[in-house]
C-alpha cells in the first residue's frame, strides 16, 4: 500500500501529547521521517518507542522550549546541515495562558502566551522558510482555534489575541509564498479532547468530543505532495 508521506521530512512542534502526538503517530505510519519537538524529554522518548515498535522510522527528537527563540534558529541550522530541506512543518505547540479578566494577567503570563502562540511561529517561519522553499513541495500547517471567530469572548484575552494575530501572520506569509511551491494553511481542529481543552472547560465530558486520532486525516492530506490548497483556514468537522 502506498504511504502518503513516504520519505518526507516533517517537523512537528508540541509533539509529546494530544494532537501533536496523534499527528506524529499517523505521519510515521504514512512513512514520514519525523523531527519531533516538545519540552518534555521523557514524553518524546515514549513517543519514539511507540513509533519504532510499530515499524516507523526512528524520529529525530529535539527537546526544547519555544520560548527560547535562539534555539529555534539553531534548529533551522541543524535541519539544513542534516537534510538541506524541510518538506512539512506542523506548528501545533501552544498554551492557554489561563482564563481571567484582562487586568488580572501578570506581564509574565501575557508575554509567555504571546511568545509561544505567536512570536515563536514567526521565529519558525524566519528559520524554516528557506528549507521549505528547498523542498519540491513544502507544506506548513499552523494550528489555530475557534476562539478567533468569537466576538470578544471574556477571560480569553492573551490566547484569543495570540491566535487572531497568528492567523493574520500566516495569511501574510501565504501571500508572500504565492509564486512558490510551498503551501501554507491554518487548521482549526474544533473541540478535541486534550489537556488544554480540559483546562479551559473543566466540566466537559471529553468522551463526547473528538479524540486527537479522529482529526489527523486532515493533517495528512494537507501535507502531501498532491495538496494544492494554500492560504486557507481549514476547519475540521468530523
Amino acid at each position: 500500500m502506498t504511504k502518503k508521506l513516504d520519505g518526507r521530512i516533517a517537523l512537528i512542534t508540541g509533539a509529546s501529547r494530544g494532537i501533536g502526538a496523534a499527528v506524529a503517530k499517523r505521519f510515521a505510519k504514512e512513512g514520514a521521517h519525523l523531527v519531533l519537538t516538545a519540552r518534555s524529554t521523557n514524553a518524546l522518548e515514549e513517543l519514539d518507542d511507540y513509533i519504532r515498535s510499530r515499524g516507523g522510522k526512528r524520529p529525530t527528537l529535539v527537546p526544547f522550549d519555544l520560548n527560547d527563540g535562539d534555539q529555534i534558529d539553531l534548529l533551522g541550522s541543524a535541519l539544513h546541515e542534516r537534510f538541506k530541506k524541510l518538506d512539512v512543518l506542523v506548528s501545533n505547540a501552544g498554551i492557554l495562558g489561563g482564563l481571567r479578566p484582562l487586568g488580572h494577567y501578570s506581564p509574565k503570563m501575557w508575554d509567555e502566551t504571546i511568545n509561544v502562540n505567536l512570536t515563536s511561529n514567526w521565529r519558525l517561519i524566519r528559520s524554516l522558510d528557506p528549507l521549505l522553499r528547498a523542498s519540491n513541495s513544502g507544506r506548513a500547517l499552523f494550528v489555530t482555534s475557534g476562539i478567533t471567530k468569537a466576538n470578544g469572548r471574556p477571560y480569553w484575552g492573551p490566547y484569543a489575541a495570540s491566535k487572531s494575530a497568528l492567523e493574520t501572520l500566516i495569511r501574510t506569509w501565504a501571500s508572500e509564498l504565492e509564486r512558490t511551491k510551498v503551501k501554507v494553511n491554518l487548521i482549526d481542529p474544533g473541540p478535541v479532547a486534550t489537556k488544554m481543552r480540559a483546562e479551559a472547560f473543566p466540566g466537559e465530558d471529553q468522551k463526547k468530543i473528538n479524540q486527537p486520532d479522529d482529526i489527523v486525516n486532515t493533517f495528512v492530506e494537507l501535507s502531501t505532495t498532491e495538496n494544492d490548497i494554500h492560504g486557507q483556514r481549514v476547519e475540521i468537522s468530523v
